[in-house]
């Protein structure tokens, strides 16, 4: 594994990079209170069969934490993950996001198509669709950036665990849900509180008008306990041209975590497929 340290915009993005040269490309963005230890046991399983790039987004992990909000937004993050993939000379690959990486894959996508061969959305949106849903999310996520900056990082932890989202997670095994506890301890305060400020679901551009204009193939994969974001996949696949919509049984929000051999099987097989 090679990791480093890239400096783009003013900005220090944490990167690692696994696999060798002339095997195919996933680029993979990793969600709220992540990093890119979250994909290591993807990255396992997938070792040998292609090269992979991970990236700790702005504010997450080793990645600069700022102290402007505006500089969390989401034209701000996929400039910096265009330059970051422009310094690695990384031409086609595939891109995989979960959650918040999800949305910002597909706000990549949308802004710079020209690197993208396919995109794996896993447990993502294209945003809210009005006004109205924004103006409410974003008072939400205030509440919560302000919980995280005066309660700090465990005080949030705590919360964030017991949320109906992540209730499948509490049928994992004590050390894999120990480690996921330990990367989200490990976050900034700043970070995460700013994160949530600059490019939570209330402040991004909703993308739902752009998924027609899409032409990589797209594969959306769900848990089938997620209901919310079920329904949600279903319904960007009837705007998205190329799509294949994948829920996976007895899985939750997090289905890299709670099903990492399911997930890598359907990533292997999305490629295989595409003949990338």
């Amino acid at each position: 594994m090679n990791e480093e340290l890239i400096h783009v915009r003013g900005n220090q993005l944490h990167v690692e990079v696994r696999g060798d040269n002339g095997l195919p490309v996933l680029v993979f963005l990793h969600g709220f209170t992540g990093s890119t230890r979250t994909w290591d046991e993807v990255f396992t399983l997938l070792d040998g069969k292609f090269k992979t790039v991970s990236v700790d987004l702005n504010g997450h992990g080793k990645s600069t934490a700022f102290k402007n909000p505006e500089r969390y937004s989401m034209e701000e993050q996929v400039k910096d993950l265009e330059a970051v993939f422009d310094k690695l000379s990384l031409q086609k690959f595939t891109l995989v996001g979960y959650s918040m990486g999800g949305r910002i894959a597909l706000a990549y996508t949308v802004n710079y198509p020209g690197r993208v061969a396919s995109l794996i959305l896993e447990s993502a949106s294209p945003g809210l669709k009005t006004e109205k849903e924004r103006v409410n999310r974003k008072d939400a996520d205030e509440l919560l950036a302000k919980k995280i900056s005066g309660g700090g990082i465990q005080s949030f932890v705590d919360f964030w665990e017991q949320i109906p989202l992540f209730a499948s997670q509490k049928l994992l095994p004590k050390e894999k849900q120990q480690a996921v506890r330990e990367e989200r301890l490990g976050q900034n305060v700043i970070g995460l509180a700013n994160s949530l400020l600059g490019i939570g679901t209330g402040s991004q551009p909703s993308y739902w008008n752009d998924l027609e204009s899409i032409r990589q193939p797209v594969m959306l994969i769900t848990g089938e306990i997620d209901t919310k974001f079920v329904f949600i996949a279903r319904e960007m696949s009837t705007f998205l041209p190329f799509v294949r919509h994948q829920t996976i049984k007895r899985a939750g929000h997090a289905i890299h975590v709670e099903k990492p051999t399911s997930f890598a099987t359907m990533i292997e097989e999305h490629i295989k497929e595409l003949k990338i």
